[in-house]
């Protein structure tokens, strides 16, 4: 990974007034009350959409894509006449948000506005900007809520629309808006370039640590062949320590199994489980909190807490999904109960859950498709986890390479 700056010299531009006034960002309520954040369609709007002007303009969201006072930026775009909106580009689970995990809406005329729905997931490449060039646009904006993992499939949206607007030489703009469970710090492994998916493009941590600005510069500056014609708009009152909720900003389910910022917290420890023949949760009130299988019993929970993991301690649980793995079946296992968030790291969380799963329960198994080195970015977390390794040994082998990235992150970070 080398080190290049192109990517920060293209956020100035027609954006400059915007990037540049968000520099100093006022410090978090000392005394519990939450920040005035403003997020980059909310600082956007208020310039009048001078950064749009005379553009035919499409727009990259879902049901995050909102205001403070919860109304969808494509609805008041629309009704807005400083902004000529013309198409709209749903990721998976659409635009609306009406498809579940793996689905999307595909192409429709959006009741509300009339404005045609163009489907993107699953696309890329050529046939991603053909569909950019057939929606007659000259600018991509994009605006979705991520949840701070790698493996969250819209930061890959984010950066296949990058690679199909320089393919197809139409100008893209991000909306920013924060990382819910902060910007402190990159976390956990760094994928290997080999083991590229839908899941993990490109070698970031698997916990990133940045906001989705941050990531498209870090994208443009590092991965792509050809840079895009990038404008970013930054937040203005949001801090690098800051969790959602010291923000005044509503929460949208990004996605239907990430219902709150909490399910955010420990996302990028626990959906390595979907690597396993565990259930992560799917199809109960809480996604990726409640993890287990038929057969397990309190002797995991006991494991668990006994590895003394920061902030956090493991209730003996017993639930029953409505979908997914174990559908309608009683199953045992852990929930999570994070009690100290600021110490909680979810990465070394997730893996000292594989390893006391593993060492607890004689029916534990990997997913047949090896799917957890996808999840991971390479075969080394489940090797290491066959061959007997420890939490603290496992965590040890990725230090290298996370030193690696962070020091290439830190040239892209937009905020204290």
């Amino acid at each position: 990974m080398s080190l290049s700056r192109r990517g920060l010299l293209a956020a100035g531009g027609a954006a400059g007034a915007l990037v540049a006034t968000a520099s100093a960002a006022p410090p978090a309520a000392a005394q519990g009350g939450p920040t005035r954040v403003r997020t980059g369609f909310e600082r956007l709007a208020a310039d009048g959409y001078r950064l749009l002007s005379g553009e035919r303009v499409g727009v990259v969201t879902n049901p995050t894509g909102i205001t403070r006072d919860t109304r969808h930026l494509v609805d008041v775009m629309h009704a807005d006449d400083r902004v000529d909106l013309v198409a709209v580009f749903g990721p998976e689970h659409g635009f609306r948000g009406t498809a579940q995990a793996g689905g999307s809406e595909g192409r429709y005329d959006d009741p509300a506005t009339g404005l045609p729905v163009y489907d993107t997931y699953l696309k890329s490449g050529q046939p991603l900007a053909d569909v950019f060039t057939a929606s007659g646009v000259d600018t991509v904006v994009f605006d979705i809520q991520d949840a701070g993992a790698r493996f969250y499939t819209y930061i890959w949206t984010l950066y296949d629309c990058m690679v199909a607007a320089v393919l197809a030489g139409k100008r893209f703009v991000v909306l920013d808006r924060p990382n819910p469970v902060t910007g402190r710090a990159a976390l956990g492994p760094v994928l290997d370039k080999a083991f590229a998916t839908f899941v993990g493009r490109e070698p970031i941590a698997q916990a990133h640590g940045m906001t989705v600005a941050e990531l498209a510069l870090l994208f443009n500056g590092e991965f792509l062949t050809a840079p895009a014609e990038l404008d970013v708009v930054r937040m203005s009152g949001w801090r690098r320590d800051h969790f959602y909720d010291a923000t005044d900003l509503p929460w949208v389910p990004p996605s239907p199994n990430m219902p709150t910022p909490e399910t955010a917290l420990v996302y990028s420890g626990t959906c390595l489980f979907e690597g396993t023949n565990l259930s992560e949760g799917r199809g109960t009130t809480r996604p990726f909190e409640l993890l287990g299988a038929e057969g397990i019993d309190r002797a995991w929970a006991e494991a668990a807490n006994a590895l003394g993991l920061p902030g956090v301690r493991f209730r003996e649980a017993y639930f029953a999904p409505t979908f997914s793995k174990f559908q309608g079946k009683t199953v045992g296992g852990v929930q999570l109960h994070v009690h100290d968030r600021e110490v909680f790291d979810p990465v070394r969380t997730g893996i000292g859950l594989l390893v006391t799963a593993k060492r607890s329960w004689s029916g534990f198994a990997w997913r047949p498709d090896n799917w957890i080195d996808k999840l991971t970015g390479s075969t080394r977390v489940r090797t290491m986890i066959d061959a007997g390794a420890g939490t603290d040994e496992v965590v040890g082998a990725w230090q290298q390479d996370l030193a690696a990235f962070r020091a290439v992150r830190r040239e892209y970070l937009l905020y204290r």
